[in-house]
């Protein structure tokens, strides 16, 4: 009977030490998918800042004047992007999200280095959620709308002879096509930021 009792007193230890390898391992495990989730949450951060700084900067310095010849007659062109609403509108939106990814990249990078959750609070997971959707939004109107000022230099209006103006305008015109494909890259960015957000959401289920 002791052997008895002697044995099943050693099980009962041993399936104790089982539970509480299994949590630890649970535990490992969470705490080194969140820390890689942190890691490239910062990561996006960084990098939506710096691809919507430089979609800034293609596009302010998009300017230049040249001649063209329209039905004989040498006209001079003077390409600014300020004289566009929609570049505007693009600056304005991708200068936002430069100072948005910079405060979020402070942010978590300053709890990244002290070890703690980059987004310690569901209320933050869903301010970031609801923000990284707005600036996503954002970009890809800014980006469709230079898109747009973009095409109509290259085809010229609808049912009007107009040249290609780019032709004369090439530096205009590559800067403000590679600031277009900035703005929608900064869009994806964004959207991956979010992906991160819900995931943060759904651990506190």
């Amino acid at each position: 009977m002791a052997k008895a009792a002697e044995q099943k007193q050693k099980s009962t230890v041993v399936t104790e030490e089982k539970k509480l390898d299994i949590r630890d391992v649970v535990h490992t495990a969470t705490t080194y998918g969140r820390r890689r989730n942190d890691v490239a949450m910062v990561a996006l951060r960084a990098m939506c800042m710096a691809v919507s700084a430089v979609a800034v900067t293609l596009t302010v310095t998009a300017r230049e004047t040249s001649m063209t010849t329209l039905y004989g007659f040498e006209f001079q062109l003077h390409a600014v992007w300020s004289l566009s609403d929609s570049l505007i509108y693009l600056v304005v939106v991708s200068s936002a999200t430069v100072l948005y990814s910079l405060v979020q990249l402070i942010t978590s990078g300053t709890r990244l280095m002290k070890r703690s959750p980059v987004i310690p609070t569901r209320t933050q997971a869903w301010f970031c959620f609801i923000a990284d959707q707005i600036f996503g939004y954002a970009m890809v109107s800014g980006g469709s709308a230079a898109l747009g000022v973009t095409n109509m230099n290259r085809t010229g209006i609808r049912h009007m002879p107009l040249p290609n103006f780019c032709k004369s305008l090439g530096f205009f015109c590559d800067h403000l096509a590679f600031s277009v494909v900035f703005s929608l890259f900064a869009f994806l960015l964004l959207a991956a930021s979010s992906v991160l957000d819900v995931l943060r959401l759904s651990r506190d289920r």
